[in-house]
């Protein structure tokens, strides 16, 4: 294979150009198979979103263990471990409003 710029006979598993540094067709495939096998592997499913609402720990949990390694999931499982924290928030606040102007109180006289 020879540089599309420069002329100089390359590797045929070159993807750059020692010469002259310009990527060569094989930098186009790389990159193409790289972002495709990054994109599989960091999709999410809303059963998912639901498991880390119902459960937030768990959540928080692949927050923290796929933050760098894949930060797509890691920002999807965090978002919903966040608003599953927020929601249990808001009920236990009513809950204790309603509890505190006795709607819980169920004692028969």
């Amino acid at each position: 294979m020879y540089c599309t710029s420069c002329g100089k006979d390359l590797h045929d598993d070159a993807v750059i150009c020692p010469a002259c540094g310009v990527p060569t067709k094989n930098f186009k495939n790389q990159n193409m198979q790289v972002s495709n096998a990054s994109a599989s592997d960091d999709s999410m499913g809303c059963l998912l979103g639901g498991v880390y609402f119902l459960f937030p720990i768990v959540g928080l949990i692949l927050y923290f263990v796929w933050k760098d390694t894949k930060p797509r999931s890691a920002k999807f499982a965090g978002k919903w471990a966040l608003i599953g924290v927020i929601v249990n928030i808001v009920f236990a606040i009513i809950a204790g409003i309603a509890g505190g102007l006795g709607f819980g109180d169920f004692t028969y006289y």
